[in-house]
């Protein structure tokens, strides 16, 4: 947890009791957060109260004058920081789905708050000295493996945030922390400003050329609910760009869509995220040296599977050469179709998607708009429950008595079909909105745990699908229905932890393995089983004829090597960004080391640096962007365990990855998991033959 601490007394006053975000979760489930009681006016005082709080639970742990025990230390840090957990979860809520000037105020002056409190119990020397006794104690072989397992990451993570630092040194690393807490807040606060206040005014009939009609009818409710005096516009969002580039046969509006897009956070206004980068990244190289490391990179991998920055780097590098030449190869064709209709340019990179698409209907006669209308999102979301009962025997029931944080959310029970137990929530926030983050994400709410009784997990999946007209089905593209997978596969992970200490739960496993789960699950959309079930016409409700179904196979691998090299290009910045010490100009450092790459001018990063918020929004991707590539290694030599088998859907090895992988959480070495699951350590020629690229040297 990030927040630890235990059930002490101390005084309070009567108002702060009263303060919903204080009060314990009630209702069914083992309590739910109450949505529709909580205002922004709360969160500054309960956060401060609950800090308090925090400290108090922290002092009497570390000033125990019995003899240190798993009991009376470790697990009581399990036990303890329940307020401040469970306004944590609210209030990353409000961060993320529901952001509002008057929050982003709170947010401002309580980030540095949040952050003293975790450094106040990294340098806390009473408790640290309790940890390393049990650490060091040559009976802890009497342990459980769990319980052995907690007490190293409790002194690992002390000792990686300084405490063992001397006192001055202590005193510069939480100064800095603290600064980094209100950079980071700045970062994200200026990237949504830049999401939520740029468009593309669509005027005209021909704007909208070339837009298949539930985008069309996308940027025309858009407009309305902006209140623009348009027939349409477009938001600078993911969501919604990348349909307009791909398939709007204006050139001069794809590239004006891609310039407001590529340049958030870079435009040199009040949002500009330039200099707050800069001071990020002198901060944790000054953070890095303090704790002994040479590099902010040496740092953050030291937790990582990975471990070593070079590792990652050559693990890059090889997949780097194979991806560059498949763009080229597919540039070649784009550029021929570019010339045979009389085209005088070269292809650019807000041409890359709709001459990729345009490609891809000639060459494999598949259309991806026409592959869109079998892909409802409602179904696909039936879909996903299907498989997670297939492969881990879960049940969804959609239940409508707990509270929730916009009328766009619903929430679904967990059960085991086996047991009939229930095992958690699953709250759905599907649709893009004002104040909303981009992108999509999992979020846990409360982790599972058994050592206050069986806890169950909440969990949610946060997406920004674009709502469209009412009463009309929602359609998604095949990469956003891969990403719908994709994020659920983090909530199963959430979902089937059976462990007995909430730390080692669910997702808390090294950045670089948290990944694997997701990625993996990705691979069911394509099933047959999938596609001839929930891919249906949204008319007409027929299934997903299998001649596409064969096409959309054949094509599997088309436009690979452009997703490939728009990650690692992204991967390769953030790395060599955490390797330098010293002071960047972010245009420059992005333009020379992209240059050493031999970056292809049609493609872009998927995150450049000002926007890059992965990295410069907190500390968890920093140095590990690369995680994708390295959890996608495992993840395709995983997915090769089932097809070894009998299938995508072996209940054998759907059991061994529950029992391995996905139930497990951090109780054991994640390499261990790893091996238990696939009885060696993973290949990366895999992922070679996944992405149909030449196999190279393995990691």
């Amino acid at each position: 947890m990030l927040f630890l601490m235990t059930t002490t007394t101390f005084n309070a006053t009567e108002g702060s009791f009263q303060n919903p975000l204080l009060q314990k979760w009630s209702g069914p489930y083992g309590g739910v957060p109450s949505f529709d009681k909580y205002r922004v006016s709360d969160f500054q005082p309960a956060i401060e109260f609950a800090i308090q709080e925090n400290l108090n639970e922290l002092d009497a742990i570390a000033n125990n004058l019995e003899t240190p025990t798993f009991k009376n230390t470790i697990a009581a840090l399990e036990n303890s920081g329940k307020t401040i957990a469970r306004i944590n979860a609210v209030y990353g809520i409000y961060s993320s789905n529901i952001f509002t000037k008057e929050f982003g105020i709170v947010e401002t002056e309580m980030s540095p708050k949040l952050s003293a409190l975790s450094d106040k119990m990294y340098q806390n020397d009473r408790l640290f000295s309790r940890i390393e006794t049990l650490y060091n104690a040559k009976d802890k072989e009497k342990l459980n493996s769990e319980q052995q397992r907690l007490v190293w990451l409790y002194y690992t993570n002390f000792v990686r945030e300084g405490a063992k630092l001397n006192h001055d040194d202590k005193i510069k690393v939480a100064e800095i922390n603290q600064e980094l807490a209100t950079l980071f807040t700045r970062f994200s606060q200026n990237l949504l400003a830049e999401e939520n206040g740029q468009y593309i005014v669509l005027e005209t009939d021909a704007d909208f050329e070339g837009l298949p009609v539930e985008i069309k009818n996308a940027a025309i409710a858009e407009a309305k609910e902006r209140n623009i005096d348009a027939l349409g516009c477009v938001a600078n969002t993911r969501s919604s760009i990348e349909p307009f580039l791909t398939f709007s046969t204006r050139r001069d509006l794809r590239k004006k869509a891609f310039d407001i897009f590529v340049k958030r956070g870079d435009n040199g206004n009040e949002n500009d995220n330039n200099e707050t980068l800069i001071s990020i990244l002198k901060l944790r190289a000054q953070k890095a040296k303090l704790l002994g490391f040479s590099s902010f990179a040496e740092w953050s991998l030291s937790n990582k599977m990975a471990k070593d920055p070079a590792k990652t780097l050559d693990l890059m590098n090889s997949v780097w050469k194979p991806a560059v030449e498949k763009v080229q190869q597919d540039v070649a064709e784009m550029q021929k179709m570019v010339n045979a209709e009389g085209g005088d340019f070269k292809i650019q990179p807000w041409d890359y998607r709709y001459y990729a698409e345009r490609v891809r209907k000639a060459k494999y006669d598949l259309d991806q708009n026409e592959v869109k209308q079998y892909l409802q999102l409602e179904n696909l979301r039936e879909a996903m429950f299907w498989v997670a009962g297939e492969l881990f025997n879960l049940s969804f029931k959609q239940i409508t008595d707990v509270s929730v944080f916009h009328p766009d959310v619903r929430v679904w029970e967990v059960r085991n079909k086996v047991t009939d137990k229930a095992v958690g929530l699953w709250y759905f926030d599907p649709y893009a909105r004002v104040g909303k983050r981009s992108g999509a994400w999992m979020d846990s709410c409360r982790d599972q745990e058994k050592l206050d009784g069986d806890v169950l997990p909440i969990v949610s999946n946060n997406c920004n699908f674009i709502k469209g007209n009412e009463n009309e089905p929602v359609l998604i593209s095949w990469d956003d229905a891969t990403t719908l997978f994709h994020e659920f596969g983090h909530a199963l992970h959430g979902l089937c932890s059976n462990v007995t200490y909430p730390s080692l739960a669910g997702t808390a496993v090294a950045r670089d393995y948290v990944e694997f789960p997701s990625q993996l699950l990705e691979h069911w959309l394509a099933t047959p089983e999938v596609l001839n079930k929930f891919a249906l016409y949204y008319k007409t409700n027929e299934p997903l004829p299998q001649s596409m179904v064969d096409r959309i196979e054949q094509a599997a691998n088309f436009n690979e090597g452009f997703a490939t090299v728009e990650t690692i290009s992204s991967s390769f910045v953030d790395m060599e960004l955490h390797l330098t010490t010293e002071t960047i100009d972010p245009d420059k450092f992005e333009k020379e080391t992209l240059e050493k790459l031999n970056m292809p001018s049609e493609i872009v990063m998927r995150h450049r640096i000002p926007q890059f918020a992965h990295i410069f929004s907190g500390d968890g991707y920093a140095a590990g962007y690369y995680s994708y590539l390295w959890a996608d290694v495992i993840n395709a030599d995983a997915y090769e365990a089932f097809m070894e088998g009998k299938g995508p859907y072996d209940k054998e090895v759907a059991k061994r990855l529950y029992d391995t992988v996905f139930s497990v959480g951090n109780t054991l070495d994640n390499e261990t998991g790893y091996e238990n699951f696939r009885g060696r350590a993973p290949k990366s020629d895999a992922l070679m033959r996944a992405r149909n690229f030449p196999i190279t040297e393995k990691i």
